[in-house]
């Protein structure tokens, strides 16, 4: 791999990570409007029940997880396709 490639892929990788954070967070709002009408509960809030905390910190970690796993690859992939290299790991 060239020293270019490499210096290309880091900034694009970084802004498409970004994105995908960005994307995450308005994923994570819409589903959680379909179960709840409130605002997702502050863990630090201790008048909000246990258990509605902890299902917005698990469903916010699986949006995430699976969000930034959609967009690293879809950049692997586009990286390949355009220098015909694997991308750096």
């Amino acid at each position: 791999m060239s020293k270019l490639s490499r210096n290309l892929y880091i900034p694009l990788s970084t802004a498409a990570s970004i994105g995908g954070g960005l994307l995450a967070g308005k994923i994570f709002s819409t589903v959680w409007q379909q179960i709840d009408d409130n605002d997702p509960p502050d863990p630090q809030d201790l008048e909000q029940p246990m258990t509605s905390a902890l299902v917005a910190a698990a469903l916010q970690g699986v949006v995430w997880g699976v969000v930034r796993a959609v967009v690293q690859r879809a950049g692997a992939h586009s990286y390949q396709a355009i220098t015909a290299e694997r991308p750096p790991t």
